[in-house]
């Protein structure tokens, strides 16, 4: 079996990802999420943001549906194996669900920027961090 793909998303836009650590050599996607952009009516600046941070990483960019894409650039390396870095978002587990039907899926964890186990928006940075700076700063 040839190496696997890394899937990267929203929540480790980092190049410290641990999937990337661990498969440096892999080939690494990004699939825009027009879904979620419309649902959380993401503004040109966070996009903007976002695509600044994955000029970053050694990965393909892609739009559409994150599982059918992620299974199609699967399909084109050849692999059965798809890598990726833990999310706290409702979306990546059933997104996760679809690839694992298809394709083995190892989800690395991520180190807590902070320990926190109250609800958190997560739709904007602002809402994060003003829960946020208050661990940090401790």
């Amino acid at each position: 079996m040839s190496q696997p793909i890394i899937w990267i998303h929203g929540d480790c836009l980092s190049p410290e990802n641990p999937a990337l650590q661990e498969y440096p050599e892999a080939p690494a996607i990004w699939v825009w999420d027009d879904a979620l952009i419309e649902e959380w009516q993401l503004s040109l600046k966070r996009l903007a943001f976002i695509y600044e941070c994955l000029l970053e990483l050694p990965v393909i960019i892609r739009r559409g549906d994150v599982a059918k894409e992620v299974l199609a650039f699967a399909k084109e390396h050849n692999t059965r194996k798809v890598v990726t870095a833990n999310s706290p978002s409702p979306r990546f587990d059933a997104i996760c669900d679809k690839i694992e039907h298809s394709l083995e899926l190892e989800v690395f964890e991520v180190e807590p920027f902070f320990d926190y186990d109250g609800y958190i928006d997560l739709k904007r940075f602002s809402r994060y961090w003003k829960v946020a700076e208050q661990y940090v700063f401790e």
